[in-house]
């Protein structure tokens, strides 16, 4: 796993969806983490100092994996960013084929009648 400064990231992230739009998916996690280890968490805590935490972006074709780590003054602009970056990649989702509402209230009343009664 690669830890990338945010617009490098973004840009892999960019070129990552790129590869994947004819077959092949992104995955993307985010996490909140103080990337400290868990001793040195509980020395802040009983030294009753404020932990910092950051927020770990990870993203995976099943192949490659990079991640960055965004601290709270950089997230607006990072979410924004990244925002852009969905959009404009999301594209080859499929539109959800929906009934009319008419039309399934019928299915579910002619349905019902079609049950056998118990004698």
């Amino acid at each position: 796993m690669v830890l990338l400064q945010p617009d490098p990231f973004l840009n892999e992230l960019t070129s990552m969806f790129e590869r994947s739009t004819g077959t092949g998916s992104v995955w993307v996690t985010l996490k909140r983490s103080s990337l400290k280890s868990k001793a040195q968490r509980n020395k802040m805590k009983t030294a009753e100092q404020p932990i910092e935490y950051r927020c770990l972006v990870r993203a995976t074709n099943g192949k490659k994996t990079i991640s960055t780590s965004v601290g709270a003054k950089d997230h607006q602009r990072f979410q924004a960013s990244y925002a852009t970056i969905l959009k404009a990649h999301m594209t080859a989702l499929k539109k959800r084929e929906r009934k009319d509402r008419k039309k399934a209230a019928e299915d579910k009343k002619e349905g019902g009648s079609k049950k056998p009664k118990r004698a």
